[in-house]
């Protein structure tokens, strides 16, 4: 899986509400491996998210490029662990996605014939393994407080769709309408049960979309999206906060990256960070944002290297790397989870495209 296309998982930053003078904007970034992981290009620590008390969770590719989660906790204990059924050839393994604050973890692994299955791991350690009925790879993405968990499965034509597991197990497809696709691995889910989707239509135009409890769907368009679908332009939602804001970036037309917000009312407002390169392939993305407004994401400079960022709720833009960052094409930070306190996390890429986790407090 490529690394960079992980920087689009729409995970469910999970937490109540702080007010704005409670949070402290401090610059510390403490780095970290999983024990395990890999020191060859592609292979290395990739955490997904991070929750209000400070555990994070994500997965690491060890020497063989094979997967492992990990749970990691506020004193920096390491929990490494795999999906029973797990397959152990390269590329194979257990991801781990996204948590709740009730220490539930959910994601996915892949089998000996690299089909993919959901897992749902408590906070003690079992594993409950599910597919989607009619399935031949499910994609567990995240995980809500009530244990509800949202994601993407794959039929035996080939189509692609949205499904909600509940609690007890139910699973409920769907769709929105105009889909010919709907995204694998970035499907977000809020404690009210609200989903953001990212989905494509027959032209291969890409679309947001957000889904209530009740199943009634809503589509968007961020202003400003290329519609040229041959290109890969368009809208793609990431994650959706606890209080319905969903983040995520556009496509234009001259196939450049721009951030967005989307608040629950449908007023999006979108914006670039200072300095972001403007070619093609090249811009802006917003990974994650908290219940009190406050982004981060990451930048594209010239050289194709990424640069992270985080905006607080009254525009003000300050940029990060983690030391050690790499500056080539494909290399630098990507965060992508943000608590309600404003702990981000993330990995970034050295310079021999090893990937390493970063926590910035």
């Amino acid at each position: 899986m490529s690394k960079k296309l992980l920087r689009f998982l729409a995970i469910c930053t999970i937490g109540v509400a702080v007010p704005t003078s409670s949070i402290a904007w401090a610059q510390t970034i403490t780095t970290f491996d999983a024990p395990g992981a890999g020191t060859g290009p592609g292979q290395g620590t990739f955490p997904q998210q991070n929750i209000q008390p400070g555990e994070i969770v994500g997965f690491y590719v060890d020497a063989n490029n094979v997967n492992h989660g990990f749970l990691r906790s506020k004193q920096g204990t390491f929990t490494t662990f795999d999906a029973p059924g797990a397959a152990t050839g390269p590329g194979q393994g257990t991801l781990a996605l996204g948590i709740n604050e009730s220490g539930a973890i959910t994601g996915f692994y892949y089998d000996a014939n690299n089909a993919r299955h959901g897992y749902l791991r408590s906070k003690q350690g079992s594993f409950t393994t599910f597919d989607v009925p009619g399935a031949t790879r499910t994609n567990a993405t995240a995980i809500n407080p009530s244990g509800v968990i949202s994601g993407n499965y794959r039929d035996f034509s080939g189509g692609r769709h949205g499904f909600v597991r509940a609690k007890d197990g139910t699973i409920t497809s769907f769709d929105p309408v105009g889909s010919a696709a709907t995204f694998q691995d970035t499907l977000g889910i809020n404690p009210a049960g609200t989903i953001s989707i990212p989905f494509f239509d027959a032209s291969g135009l890409n679309h947001g979309a957000v889904r209530a409890k009740d199943g009634t769907i809503t589509t968007f368009d961020a202003p400003g999206a290329g519609t040229d679908g041959t290109m890969g332009q368009g809208t793609f939602p990431s994650m959706i906060s606890p209080v319905g804001t969903i983040p995520g970036l556009y496509i234009d037309a001259s196939n450049v990256q721009h951030g967005f917000v989307r608040d629950p009312d449908g007023t999006i407002t979108t914006f670039d960070v200072p300095g972001a390169a403007t070619g093609p392939g090249q811009g802006t993305i917003i990974s994650a944002i908290n219940p009190v407004g406050v982004i981060t994401g990451e930048y594209f400079d010239g050289n194709f290297a990424t640069h992270g960022f985080v905006r607080t709720h009254d525009g003000t833009i300050t940029s990060f790397d983690p030391p050690g960052a790499g500056t080539g094409p494909g290399q630098g930070t990507g965060p992508l989870s943000i608590t309600p306190s404003g702990a981000i996390t993330g990995f970034y890429s050295d310079a021999n495209d090893v990937g390493h986790g970063f926590v910035r407090q």
